[in-house]
């Protein structure tokens, strides 16, 4: 690119070694932690236009890693992004001599050990301080869409791109699951964010998202379309921006004034069209909408008189059954697949098997607990029309009471999205825009084709025309939306257990089925309330009874296979040396550990490992810093071969003494380890430093803690140090103890640290585990996730030892 750019473009290239360093991230996955990182190199990218200064001093930075975990190919995570990158800085290089603004192109490492890359670039290199704006590119999945799911702070930014990209796609509810924690995961946003108070768009694919850190995040996979997808997008957005005098003005007012109100709501229609606004302007859209519902749902009360107060409550009860019936049906289903599926979760390889077990149930559920209410709807209004028009025939006054038994189920729709808009204004929700989509559009078909003016006036029979009008913004809005959400939840499943063991087989299913029963109750609800005069509905029933019953025994017989050659299982097998001492013996007990992210128990892994002799149970919790296998199998055959005592981890106090407070100072030697987790006790540790050689790298204060601990993950190149001290500053009281206390607790012992340290090595019984493991199971790599080869150990203190 430097010898081929434009001869009015300078591009500079900057192989960048960060110094060793420490990030400390305050919310999200990163409370309680402290990441520690050294030798990262980093390739760093410079497009300016030779012949205006001043574009040096204004930098828009896009970035994305070329790390990835042990266990993947990382083809979509984030080869993908890095190959558009290339593509985008080459065509730059041809076009920023008209540029009023730089672009840095930042190629980082140790983004999958916790955003280490990001932030040594923006806390070490010198190009880092005149950057005004942020596109960070990543992938939860391979391939789809590359969607804007993150960068509401930055409204002119979602302004510009939704009216230069070619292919706008972004849905501000992706967002709301993110930040929210739903979504278990962090991108190097959040540090350019929260260190660098910089605004920022996040771009993510989401497209099979089963395969994320696994084996099958693979070139074979990865769609050429989504590449083109985002770099179009990206060059139109890249070629507006940089051209534009006004970043840096419009960046710093909105990082000074920014505030709720001035948050972005977007979304897109079908991929060609986005929708941006501001929440200012959705508060005042939404607190329009609710106060004129209010009014009308008043007015109509009061002109229906205690009749219509009757009907009005009526018809919310069949919405209440119609929420019961369905939820029960759905998760009765979720706690019957355990029973009689091998595995809880039988659909990952077969997203569209949902519809069969959860959307069937939920349908039907909802459709017979509206029918309850409209059954009851209608018994109220015989009475009612008895005394109201006495003089009409029978078949007549049926024919009435049916009518308006219907339309009352119709407008009962209007009730539950309108109490999901007051809710969702209240909390600044920015997703609720769907609410406000499904209230307003049916109601005002309902209003033009069906609205009477006087209550005197007798009902007619609801319109298909009426629904037709009232449901094609809404589904042409939602219908993409809701798709994608589905696949994303059911791939999120595959690393479902941060803590394997740790939740019951049903939990994945049953929040795939409240999800279900909440959509057909959300969006269907109009629909239904047509199916009970239509004479489809034992038709409907029938339907989904055969389409429950062949799912559920497709999936009892095993016909689609839970997991494929290229949606694999989340499998782990550590080759663990316990230095602990937990199992009554004062050597080290080595055996091999396997657990899984993924729901369900490991039976039918081990069926190829009987040779090995693993035993599986939730009778040997096994504590590896970061999380705890509550569920797995272990065996401890050949378990001493492939490591040697010389590399077991070190813990040593140098010193231990009383001024203010108990001060103690340890020394770590992790062996060979470029990669560890220690945890530190915080209730007995009021605060800690540590250091590097004569570098404090971690200052005393501010440690926030999770379940009493504090963790420190540390990972670096091959040429990182693999000594550190550690001083602890004990809490006041534990510093002061008595004459009295130190003999009662003479042979008591407090727990101060966890450490465990990983190495990627291949022991000769981990490969041959490997070798036999079913051809649908994969490694399943994170930063909280150990190597191959894990060393455990704790540090226990005695009083007595002062």
């Amino acid at each position: 690119m430097k010898r081929t750019a434009h001869w009015e473009v300078d591009v500079q290239v900057d192989f960048f070694h960060a110094k060793i360093g420490a990030s400390r991230l305050a919310s999200g996955l990163f409370k309680g932690k402290t990441h520690i990182y050294s030798d990262l190199k980093h390739v760093v990218l410079r497009i300016l236009p030779k012949y205006l200064p001043a574009a040096e001093e204004n930098l828009i930075l896009v970035s994305s890693h070329i790390d990835t975990v042990f266990a993947t190919e990382g083809a979509g995570d984030c080869s993908s992004c890095v190959g558009v990158m290339l593509e985008l800085a080459r065509g730059i290089s041809q076009w920023a001599h008209g540029f009023k603004n730089g672009v840095i192109f930042l190629f980082n490492t140790g983004e999958e050990e916790g955003l280490n890359g990001a932030h040594s670039f923006i806390t070490q290199h010198p190009w880092s301080r005149a950057i005004r704006f942020v596109i960070d590119l990543e992938a939860m999945g391979i391939g789809g869409k590359s969607s804007l799911f993150q960068g509401g702070s930055a409204p002119w930014a979602i302004e510009t791109f939704a009216k230069v990209a070619k292919y706008p796609s972004g849905q501000i509810i992706a967002q709301d699951l993110f930040l929210s924690g739903a979504i278990k995961s962090a991108t190097d946003l959040q540090v350019y964010q929260e260190v660098a108070g910089l605004p920022g768009l996040d771009f993510a694919y989401s497209d099979a998202t089963a395969v994320y850190h696994t084996k099958n995040d693979k070139l074979k996979l990865l769609k050429p379309g989504s590449l083109q997808h985002l770099g179009e997008n990206m060059l139109a957005f890249l070629l507006h921006t940089a051209m534009s005098s006004r970043l840096h003005k419009v960046a710093e007012v909105e990082r000074e004034e920014g505030t709720n109100q001035t948050q972005a709501i977007f979304f897109d229609v079908l991929g060609k069209y986005m929708v941006v606004y501001t929440q200012q302007l959705a508060s005042m859209l939404h607190n329009s909408v609710i106060l004129q519902s209010l009014l009308i749902w008043i007015a109509s009360l009061l002109m229906g008189g205690y009749p219509g107060a009757i009907s009005f409550g009526l018809s919310c009860l069949s919405i209440v059954l119609m929420w019961i019936f369905s939820l029960s049906l759905t998760i009765l289903v979720a706690f019957i697949i355990p029973l009689i599926s091998t595995s809880p979760v039988p659909y990952i390889a077969y997203p569209w098997l949902v519809v069969g077990l959860f959307g069937a149930p939920a349908m039907l559920g909802a459709l017979t607990g509206q029918h309850v209410g409209f059954f009851f709807l209608k018994k109220y209004l015989h009475h009612v029309y008895k005394k109201r028009v006495p003089s009409l025939s029978h078949s007549v006054q049926e024919n009435l009471i049916n009518w308006e038994a219907e339309r009352w189920l119709f407008k009962s729709g209007f009730i539950q999205w309108l109490i999901l808009l007051v809710v969702g204004n209240l909390f600044k929700v920015g997703s609720s825009f769907l609410a406000l989509v499904w209230l307003v559009s049916p109601a005002f078909a309902y209003g033009l084709m069906e609205a009477t003016l006087s209550p005197t006036r007798l009902p007619k029979q609801l319109k298909i025309i009426t629904l037709i009008l009232g449901l094609a913004v809404p589904v042409l809005v939602s219908a993409g939306m809701i798709t994608r959400l589905v696949g994303t939840i059911i791939g999120v499943l595959v690393r479902f257990e941060r803590s394997p063991g740790s939740a019951p087989d049903w939990l994945g299913s049953l929040i795939v089925a409240i999800f279900s029963a909440a959509v057909v109750c959300l969006m269907l609800v109009y629909l239904l309330s047509y199916i009970h005069l239509s004479g489809a509905k034992g038709l409907v029933i029938f339907s989904m009874c055969t389409l429950l019953a062949l799912t559920l025994t497709a999936v009892s017989s095993g016909i689609f296979p839970t997991f494929t050659e290229d949606i694999s299982r989340a499998v782990n097998v550590v080759h663990v040396v316990d230095t602990t001492g937990r199992y009554g013996s004062q050597d080290p007990a080595s055996f091999v550990s396997l657990f899984s992210a993924t729901p369900g128990k490991l039976t039918k892994e081990v069926e190829n490992l009987k040779d090995e002799e693993f035993a599986c149970g939730r009778n040997k919790t096994l504590d590896f810093v970061t999380f705890t296998v509550n569920y797995g199998c272990w065996s401890s055959k050949d378990g001493n071969n492939g490591w040697s005592k010389l590399d077991i981890p070190e813990l040593h106090v140098e010193s231990d003494y009383m001024s203010d407070v108990r001060k103690t100072r340890v020394l770590i030697d992790t062996k060979l380890a470029t990669r560890w987790s220690l945890a530190v006790n915080g209730e007995e540790i009021s605060d800690f430093t540590f250091e590097v050689g004569s570098e404090e790298l971690v200052p005393s204060g501010n440690k926030s803690m999770v379940d009493g601990w504090h963790i420190i993950q540390f990972a670096g190149g091959k040429n990182s140090p693999t000594k550190f001290h550690l001083n602890l500053f004990w809490s006041t009281n534990t510093s002061h103890p008595s004459q009295k206390a130190y003999k009662q607790a003479e042979d008591a012992a407090s727990l101060l640290l966890k450490l465990r340290t990983d190495v990627n090595m291949v022991t000769p019984k981990v490969e041959r585990v490997l070798q036999k493991l079913p051809h649908w199971c994969s490694l399943f790599g994170k930063s909280t996730s150990p190597y191959t080869l894990a060393f455990l150990m704790l540090f226990l203190f005695n009083f007595s030892q002062t």
